[in-house]
């Protein structure tokens, strides 16, 4: 059993200040498999300090001393991926099958963060006036604990790209993933500083993050509420924010989609990461005109969705990250059986032979668009049907949420697709596909959030103009 005891700040591993201790639970069979000593404010205010101070040189390196950090980091965490793989198997149930390619793109995105870097114009000039981009100063990076790697590495990508030094809070949740992690970071050769990680509490190094004068920004990707929480409490101190906060995505299925096609695309973007992602198509909308056909597709390919080890590659849907989580997923699924959605699959309790361990039965809902399983974000496999009436009546149910984070479109007449996909409210859509373009824009409409990240966008986030006129 692993028991962690310190935090990376100014390139060395330091004794926790904080003194709370909190086991580390294996999801798919409830072992203790850890131990972490959590950060409290003081370990985040020497963190903060670290940054502050590595700043005042880092800020000042080239574009090119920068893309040469990146490429070491993108070799150092692709030098990991089979032990960052196994971890986020083992530590909260992430099943191969996603687990690996997230790996995978968690190194690459250091490639396409040079890429975007490359492209960059960094000064700009017209007549006497020269405007330059800026590294904004200490960035705070609040990672959740799904896809752990992914998001470290995206939004360190962004901010080092940038100029800009770190202290990053990842969810405690992700304790032993982030140490395979940090290990990357050490094989990478950072300069003393650059990056610094205090696992804690949000409510206390989070906060103590975002209430910092000597941190100019926060990126934070996690729950509406906490979202709305880091807005106020950081404009006390003119805080830049980016937001990547939950999702209700449609996925609409067009009706002249091959439903061959369409139904395991709409179980695999419903069910991606056990439900416990915040891009998950988790409402699914089919016209009326073919719902027979629809229900026959979704009994037909349900049982490859099945949950069950997830270690095993042929596993589609493992466990929930914890007890807390079980219990939310179960309260939801009570609930759409109370608001009169018709169960087409799974249920509550455990699925057979899995009462060991936070597992969900992958559930599917006929409802309507107005029930709580519509329209509030359970981060689990709970996937609804809502049927409509024709296009417009399509685009009307997809918008009808305060989320706007991601939308898909399934259908045979690309055009036709492609206009419906562009009157979704949401930052990225998808035709055909669970599509990804590393520099394209990631983030939100409504209450999905504010700002975005990847590529230029995302590096743009953590600079500032400044203009000198002559």
């Amino acid at each position: 059993m692993q028991a962690i005891t310190t935090h990376y700040i100014d390139g060395e591993a330091v004794d926790s200040h904080g003194r709370e201790v909190m086991d580390i639970v294996n999801p798919a069979n409830e072992r203790i498999i850890g131990q972490v000593t959590l950060g409290d404010d003081e370990d985040a205010r020497r963190a903060i300090a670290a940054a502050k101070r590595a700043f005042a040189t880092f800020s000042q390196t080239t574009r090119e001393e920068r893309i040469e950090l990146l490429r070491r980091l993108h070799k150092a965490v692709l030098a990991r991926a089979d032990d960052l793989t196994n971890i986020m198997v083992e530590e909260y149930g992430g099943v191969v099958q996603f687990v690996a390619p997230i790996v995978q793109a968690a190194a690459d995105v250091f490639l396409a963060a040079e890429q975007a870097l490359q492209g960059l114009p960094l000064v700009r000039t017209w007549g006497s006036t020269t405007v330059t981009l800026e590294p904004v100063g200490v960035a705070g990076l609040i990672t959740p604990w799904n896809a752990n790697a992914m998001f470290l590495c995206m939004k360190l990508s962004s901010a080092i790209a940038a100029g800009c030094t770190a202290v990053v809070k990842p969810s405690e949740l992700s304790s032993l993933q982030t140490q395979v992690w940090l290990e990357c970071l050490r094989a990478a050769n950072l300069p003393k500083g650059v990056c610094n990680v205090v696992i804690g509490r949000g409510e206390v190094v989070g906060a103590e993050m975002v209430r910092s004068p000597d941190v100019a920004k926060i990126s934070f990707t996690g729950s509406a509420a906490v979202g709305r929480t880091i807005m106020r409490d950081g404009a006390a101190t003119m805080k830049r924010v980016t937001l990547e906060l939950g999702g209700k995505s449609p996925n609409i299925i067009l009706d002249d989609a091959d439903l061959a096609r369409a139904i395991p695309l709409a179980l695999s973007i419903g069910f991606m990461n056990s439900g416990q992602a915040c891009l998950a198509g988790t409402r699914l909308l089919a016209p009326k005109s073919r719902l027979d056909d629809v229900r026959r597709a979704l009994a037909d390919f349900m049982p490859a969705f099945a949950a069950g080890n997830p270690a095993d590659p042929k596993t589609g849907v493992g466990p929930m990250v914890n007890l807390k989580q079980w219990d939310r997923v179960q309260a939801y699924i009570r609930k759409g059986i109370e608001e009169g959605a018709e169960v087409l699959a799974g249920g509550e309790g455990h699925p057979p032979g899995l009462e060991t361990g936070f597992f969900v039965k992958p559930t599917v809902f006929l409802g309507t668009n107005d029930m709580a399983i519509a329209r509030e974000e359970i981060f689990g496999p709970v996937l609804t049907v809502i049927p409509y009436e024709d296009d417009e009546d399509a685009i009307r149910i997809a918008n009808d949420t305060e989320y706007g984070l991601h939308g898909y479109v399934s259908g045979a007449d690309i055009e036709r697709a492609r206009r419906v996909a562009s009157r979704i409210r949401a930052g990225r859509v998808a035709i055909n596909g669970l599509l990804d373009d590393p520099l394209a824009p990631f983030g939100g409409f409504k209450s999905s959030g504010i700002g975005r990240e990847f590529g230029a966008y995302g590096i743009e986030a953590f600079l500032e103009p400044r203009a000198i006129l002559e």
